[in-house]
């Protein structure tokens, strides 16, 4: 799935004149594409795990809904989640990703890791991703 996803958008950076930072662009993509083979696990993913798909339920108190199931690295399921906190990301991703990475037991240096090759895959089509990845990149 992050290959084709950076293969989209190496198509869309090139058929697009934004002001996107080229080395911005650069690294958050070469990381979209070598994230996950250094995964220390791979576990069953949703992909699409945001609080609009998680359902109150009688059998278990909790249901998960509209899953996109993969194989890979288990902190790439907090991402989408952090997108959807649109007002929380813009104030403070740095705060938002170590909060959550503390809540699911994840290596906070790795989703925020995750957080910024993500906001890079997704700020063509979402403009106001490219702040939050210039706050957030890799020194």
């Amino acid at each position: 799935m992050c290959d084709a996803w950076a293969a989209e958008f190496d198509d869309k950076l090139a058929a697009s004149a934004g002001p996107l930072d080229p080395g911005l662009a650069r690294a958050g993509i070469e990381l979209f594409r070598t994230l996950p083979a250094t995964a220390k696990r791979q576990v069953l993913l949703c992909t699409d795990l945001h609080a609009g798909n998680i359902l109150a339920a009688q059998r278990e108190p909790w249901l998960t809904i509209d899953p996109k199931p993969y194989i890979g690295d288990p902190t790439y399921d907090a991402l989408q989640h952090l997108l959807n906190c649109e007002q929380r990301l813009a104030t403070d991703p740095i705060g938002l990703a170590t909060r959550t990475a503390d809540l699911l037991g994840l290596d906070p240096d790795r989703l925020l890791t995750w957080l910024f090759a993500r906001c890079v895959q997704e700020s063509i089509d979402q403009p106001e991703l490219r702040e939050v990845a210039a706050r957030i990149a890799p020194a």
